[in-house]
């Protein structure tokens, strides 16, 4: 196992993300007409013209972040790019890896993702809750702000991205007391994230709870490529236990690092980020600097180039 492709999750968007790639290849406006075609509006329209406060709404973020991933995905697969060893995706971008992976089809993934983002928000109206990043502070001493800004409260890290980088979420007065005892820990930046639900966190419990119910009747067949998981840093294979899994991720801490750290010693050498964005390259280089492990990010064609040119 070498070459693992690594699909990001909702915060890696943006306005007018992927025109280059569509400007190469039709396959990226075709897909997202696929995807539009669930959704019953023109998503392209959405990711290319915003306004970025509207691609931010979790409802429309969740169903474009998949389809530019999978878009990107197509556009590689086009230019005849190789087969990864192993996929794996953060937090939502675990339903693009299984896509790619032919465990999902495109259709069962948009509507997948769209019922999720929906019960999400259901769960927790706008403005109840909040997700903010802390930079440059440990995981320990975050554990111990949230514990202590909780009072009554739900305040969870939920996101163990890189050592030095992680994301908490909950009620979002919580989530400010807890920013404001980081920073005074020593954190270098402390910043609530631009999404509209607190992600990963135990206020998530009763979306899971009813999203295992539309997965059990979901299409989900066995991944042609490796399959690991962010939830526990493992492989999974079956279509049980991949909605098993999918169950529990949202409200379970997404596990980067210990993912990471996994598949560099199950013999990972490459890591290449397909979607908009270099987010989940940044994390990887962070988590192993080591010389001789490449992390890339198909960001643009010249991105793609580089990729393709990559020797065992």
């Amino acid at each position: 196992m070498r070459r693992v492709f690594v699909f990001p999750g909702q915060g890696s968007q943006s306005v007018g993300m992927l025109a280059e790639l569509a400007a190469q290849d039709r396959v990226v406006a075709d897909t997202f007409a696929e995807a539009s075609n669930v959704l019953g509006y023109d998503l392209w329209q959405v990711v290319q013209q915003g306004p970025a406060e509207k691609l931010a709404e979790t409802v429309i973020q969740q169903p474009a972040m998949l389809t530019a991933g999978l878009a990107t995905w197509r556009y590689w697969q086009a230019r005849g790019g190789f087969t990864p060893d192993v996929v794996c995706g953060h937090s939502l971008g675990e339903f693009t890896a299984l896509a790619a992976a032919g465990a999902l089809d495109l259709p069962t993934a948009v509507g997948l993702v769209k019922r999720r983002a929906e019960l999400m928000q259901e769960a927790v109206p706008a403005g109840i809750g909040a997700i903010a990043a802390v930079l440059g502070l440990e995981d320990e001493p975050i554990a111990a702000a949230c514990l202590q800004a909780a009072q009554g409260e739900v305040v969870e890290l939920v996101n163990h991205n890189s050592p030095g980088q992680a994301v908490i979420a909950g009620h979002a007065g919580a989530v400010q007391r807890a920013l404001e005892l980081c920073k005074a820990a020593g954190a270098k930046r402390a910043l609530v994230l631009p999404m509209s639900v607190p992600a990963h966190s135990a206020l998530m419990r009763p979306a899971a709870e009813r999203f295992g119910a539309v997965l059990a009747a979901a299409p989900v067949q066995v991944p042609k490529f490796a399959y690991w998981s962010p939830v526990d840093g493992a492989a999974h294979a079956s279509a049980d236990d991949i909605r098993a899994l999918l169950t529990r991720q949202l409200a379970s801490p997404v596990r980067w690092t210990t993912l990471v750290r996994a598949l560099i010693a199950a013999g990972a050498t490459a890591f290449i980020e397909c979607g908009p964005g270099k987010v989940l390259t940044g994390l990887n280089r962070r988590i192993e600097k080591r010389p001789d492990l490449q992390c890339l990010a198909l960001q643009d064609p010249a991105a793609v180039d580089a990729a393709l040119a990559l020797k065992d």
